[in-house]
């Protein structure tokens, strides 16, 4: 069987690209995969470095605002649809999969209209504008929040599948971790991230709060300001460091830092809540007020109206409400095993198997 996967721009739409692929050769050791994506998203760098094949396609975002540049979109658009056919005939996939971002619009919309058996995964609460459009035309919508099914119009089959997250979370262990990170039996860790690109302001509120409360800290602090604020941020910063607050440009080890975590404050990108909820770790959500839809904050209150995270607007965080707020938690023990239990309640170990079957499913009813 031939698997065409599309979808790019970001990790969030990548990863589950990759999981969904890695889980057809588990099944299917013969199959043979193919990406489509563009050079400019991270698909450029996951996909090769997994050992899939990728095929390119130019075509970019369109912007809110009209411009000169709206009118390059469209014709990079009208031109990408004939690159795609190609990529269709020569490969003739058996199934379709796109994982959201613009480039996987025109992808599966051809091979939709040719018939041929399509699948989309939505990772966000609320749904991004190129899976609401192909829902319409696709032959099953996977969703990772009950929240995004009313969000979908078609007649499309609509299934809760989850996020599909990265095997080796499940196999850390929490003990040997922070051993392996030093952290002291008798001090809970708490961990702040920005994603991989980092976030500012919450760099400014780690930045404010440990140059006010460094030694008040009852907590092991790990903090990744993402590689371009990183020496910004330690300038800044009064030194020498006590040993329980770690700052770093990037953790490459964050499924350790997450296994041994007590509480994470951090973004609310779909798939770091689904990593959250996949380890039961408590959180402190700060959506990005700069993503599409304000998809983040949908994502945060999710888990908030499960009860396992407490949602802060960045609008609304600083230093002294970000401290005040670790303090709560981390000084009730009881409350943060409540949110653990209630994030581990959210988290579908099957995922990947359940987006597979699904993607069988599909094609079995079109055979």
């Amino acid at each position: 069987m031939r698997y065409l996967i599309s979808g790019g721009g970001t990790g969030g739409h990548v990863n589950p690209g990759l999981a969904i692929a890695k889980e057809i050769l588990k099944n299917e050791p013969d199959a043979e995969i193919l990406f489509v994506g563009t050079k400019n998203g991270l698909e450029d760098k996951l996909v090769p470095r997994e050992g899939f094949p990728i095929k390119y396609i130019e075509i970019s975002g369109f912007k809110r605002k009209l411009s000169m540049d709206t009118f390059r979109t469209v014709s990079r658009l009208i031109k990408s649809f004939s690159a795609i056919r190609r990529i269709l005939k020569d490969f003739k996939p058996d199934a379709v999969i796109g994982t959201g971002g613009y480039v996987c619009g025109p992808v599966v919309l051809s091979a939709a209209l040719k018939k041929i058996p399509t699948l989309i995964h939505e990772q966000n609460a609320f749904p991004g504008v190129t899976n609401k459009i192909l829902a319409r035309y696709v032959d099953a919508v996977a969703i990772s929040f009950e929240e995004a099914r009313q969000r979908f119009k078609g007649k499309a089959k609509i299934t809760l599948t989850g996020n599909p997250v990265r095997a080796e979370l499940f196999m850390q262990d929490r003990e040997a971790a922070r051993k392996k990170l030093g952290i002291p039996a008798d001090r809970p860790l708490v961990v702040i991230f920005g994603g991989s690109l980092g976030a500012e302001h919450l760099n400014l509120c780690v930045r404010d709060m440990v140059n006010a409360h460094a030694e008040e800290m009852n907590f092991h602090l790990i903090a990744a300001t993402g590689m371009k604020h990183y020496e910004k941020v330690m300038g800044e910063i009064k030194k020498p460091l006590p040993p329980h607050i770690v700052i770093e440009p990037y953790l490459y080890n964050m499924g350790e830092v997450l296994a041994a975590a007590d509480l994470a404050v951090c973004r609310g990108g779909a798939i770091t809540v689904s990593e959250l909820s996949a380890l039961g770790v408590p959180s402190i959500l700060v959506p990005s007020p700069y993503v599409a839809e304000n998809h983040q904050e949908h994502n945060a209150r999710a888990l908030e109206s499960k009860g396992a995270a407490v949602v802060i607007l960045q609008s609304q965080l600083n230093a002294e409400i970000l401290f005040g707020q670790i303090q709560k938690l981390i000084s009730n023990k009881d409350l943060r095993q409540k949110m653990s239990a209630a994030a581990r309640k959210l988290n579908r170990k099957d995922s990947s198997a359940a987006l597979y079957a699904l993607l069988k499913e599909v094609m079995s009813r079109k055979a």
